[in-house]
C-alpha cells in the first residue's frame, strides 16, 4: 500500500458525510463508507484523530438568523458532533478499528473528557480518536477546533475531507469554469477571501505554520494518497 508521508494527522470531516441523499441526519451505511476510508489510512499506521462537523444535523446559522440566541446555538452544534462522532465510532469499531470519543463538553457517560496528553497517549496506541464538541466554547468553528487541537497534539497536516477535490475560485458546482488550485500561501488564501474554512482557523495553521490539505473524501484512495504524499486536492501552506 505504500509508506505513508505523515506520522500523525488531523482529519477534518462535515457532518454531511453521514447523511443519506436527502443530505439531513445519519445514514448507517455512510458512517460504515467513511470507517472504510479511515481503516484504510490507520492501517498504514498514521495516527489518526478526527473532528466532526454537524452541518447533517444542525447549522446553527439558521438558527441565529430566526432570532435565537447565538451561545445556545452554537451549543446545540456542539451536541450534534457528539451525536455524529457516536456514530462514527461504532462504525469504526465495527469495522475492528479501535476508537475512542473525547468531548470538550463533559459527557462522562458517553465519552472521554478532552484532554491533550490523553488524547496523544491513544494515538500513540493506534486508537483512531474522534475529537467533538469543537472547542467547548460557543463563537468558534469546527474548522477552528480541528486547527486548534491538530496543534495540541501535534498533527503535521491538517486534511479537510470535502465532496469537492480542493480550493475552487468559484463554487465547481454552480460554475463548471471554477478553476482549482493545486497550492495557495495562507494569506492568498485569506485575502482571496475562499471560503473552504473560515479566516480564524486559517490564520491560526499561518501563524503556527500547520499545512492544510482540502480534499474529495469520496474520490477513490484520495485519502490513502494524501497520507503518502502524493499530490491530491489543495494544500494551503506558507509556500
Amino acid at each position: 500500500m505504500g509508506e505513508a508521508k505523515y506520522r500523525r494527522i488531523l482529519l477534518k470531516i462535515g457532518g454531511e458525510a453521514l447523511a443519506g441523499p436527502q443530505g439531513f441526519g445519519i445514514e448507517p451505511g455512510r458512517a460504515f463508507e467513511v470507517a472504510a476510508i479511515v481503516r484504510q489510512v490507520a492501517g498504514l499506521g498514521v495516527q489518526t484523530a478526527i473532528v466532526m462537523g454537524a452541518g447533517n444535523l444542525w447549522r446553527g446559522r439558521e438558527g441565529i438568523q430566526s432570532g435565537m440566541d447565538r451561545a445556545t446555538a452554537d451549543y446545540m452544534g456542539m451536541i450534534g458532533t457528539v451525536m455524529n462522532s457516536l456514530a462514527l465510532m461504532d462504525a469504526l469499531e465495527r469495522s475492528s478499528v479501535i476508537t475512542r470519543v473525547m468531548t470538550a463538553i463533559e459527557m462522562k457517560e458517553i465519552a472521554e473528557p478532552y484532554i491533550h496528553r490523553r488524547a496523544i497517549r491513544h494515538l500513540e496506541k493506534g486508537r483512531v480518536v474522534i475529537l467533538s464538541a469543537g472547542t467547548g466554547n460557543p463563537y468558534f468553528s469546527t474548522d477552528t477546533a480541528a486547527a486548534l487541537r491538530a496543534m495540541e497534539i501535534g498533527a503535521e497536516v491538517v486534511i479537510k475531507a470535502t465532496k469537492v477535490d480542493g480550493v475552487f475560485d468559484a463554487d465547481p458546482q454552480k460554475n463548471p469554469q471554477a478553476r482549482r488550485f493545486d497550492r495557495l500561501s495562507y494569506i492568498e488564501a485569506l485575502n482571496r477571501r475562499l471560503e473552504f474554512m473560515d479566516s480564524t482557523a486559517i490564520s491560526l495553521c499561518m501563524d503556527n505554520d500547520l499545512p492544510i490539505l482540502v480534499l474529495d473524501l469520496w474520490r477513490q484512495d484520495n485519502l490513502l494518497q494524501a497520507v503518502r504524499g502524493e499530490a491530491v486536492g489543495t494544500r494551503i501552506a506558507s509556500s
